[in-house]
């Protein structure tokens, strides 16, 4: 059997960078093995399966090249901007059924809105943190004062780092099997590490991903990870801001510019209450695969 999938790249900044996923349409005539073998041939971080829905607009599944995952926010934004440019979504109010249940999914012009939960905080245990730390060769001094590193849920798991400069955000060598057991361990997707020096103009911080457990050294962008970060800097470094400007893939080897921008719903208690993160899409290219 021969399928199309479009490549389709997330978080552009501008009109170039962001993060790549493949979108399979039709995939219910797929069985998950079949799901799981084209997300290999893909070989991108992540490919997603839409079908029909009884309760959503669209069914979601996600699967990078090793396995399943829950959520992804690149590949969630890819799906519905391609569906937009192609005239197949028609209501900017919109949403999405996956494997643990149902988010809505926002459109404005050619970007998208996806929803998240409210966040959760963890700390992490002194032998986890000096593990993290160890697994990207940090000291504590390296950290920004008073940022200590969390696992912040909201909808995935991330462990969020934050470095004092952008020196040393950059030159990071990450130990791979050290940060792969330690996210196997804590259930995380992987590691969301951020500054707050060395951004472009109206970005609230630089993030770099490493998510080995699920056959990603680093990718260009992470709207699942941007959005705990939104909320560990305003619960845990207290800035105060409803809306987030995340850039991420510059301080990769290979630089793919990306942005995500995420907004915050406070409430009365000045506690937060959902969020929404979002960035547009860009068709790149159609790969042709033999199933």
């Amino acid at each position: 059997m021969k399928i199309e999938v479009p490549i389709v790249s997330a978080f552009v900044d501008g009109d170039a960078g962001g993060n790549p996923a493949g979108v399979v349409l039709n995939a219910e005539q797929f069985s998950s093995e079949q799901k799981q073998k084209i997300a290999a041939a893909v070989g991108l971080s992540e490919t997603a399966f839409v079908s029909p829905s009884k309760s959503a607009d669209i069914k979601l599944e996600f699967f990078t090249p090793t396995q399943q995952i829950a959520h992804c926010g690149h590949a969630t934004i890819a799906t519905f901007s391609f569906l937009k440019q192609n005239g197949l979504l028609v209501r900017d109010r919109s949403s999405k059924e996956t494997i643990d249940g149902l988010r809505s999914v926002n459109m404005e012009s050619d970007s998208a809105y996806m929803e998240q939960r409210t966040p959760r905080f963890e700390k992490l245990s002194e032998d986890d943190l000096q593990a993290t730390l160890q697994s990207l060769g940090l000291a504590a001094d390296d950290l920004i004062k008073g940022a200590e590193p969390m696992l912040v849920n909201t909808g995935n798991s991330f462990v969020v780092i934050g470095i004092r400069d952008s020196k040393t955000i950059k030159g990071l060598k990450p130990d791979f099997d050290l940060i792969e057991k330690l996210s196997e361990s804590l259930d995380l997707i992987g590691f969301y590490v951020f500054s707050l020096d060395g951004v472009g103009d109206g970005r609230d911080a630089g993030a770099r991903m490493f998510a080995p457990r699920y056959g990603i050294l680093e990718e260009s962008a992470t709207g699942m990870a941007a959005g705990p970060l939104a909320c560990y800097l305003r619960e845990q470094l207290g800035m105060q801001k409803h809306e987030f400007t995340i850039e991420q893939g510059r301080w990769m080897a290979t630089p793919s510019p990306s942005v995500i921008n995420v907004r915050l719903t406070i409430g009365n208690d000045n506690g937060i209450e959902n969020l929404f993160a979002g960035g547009r899409g860009s068709i790149k290219e159609v790969v042709h695969l033999d199933l």
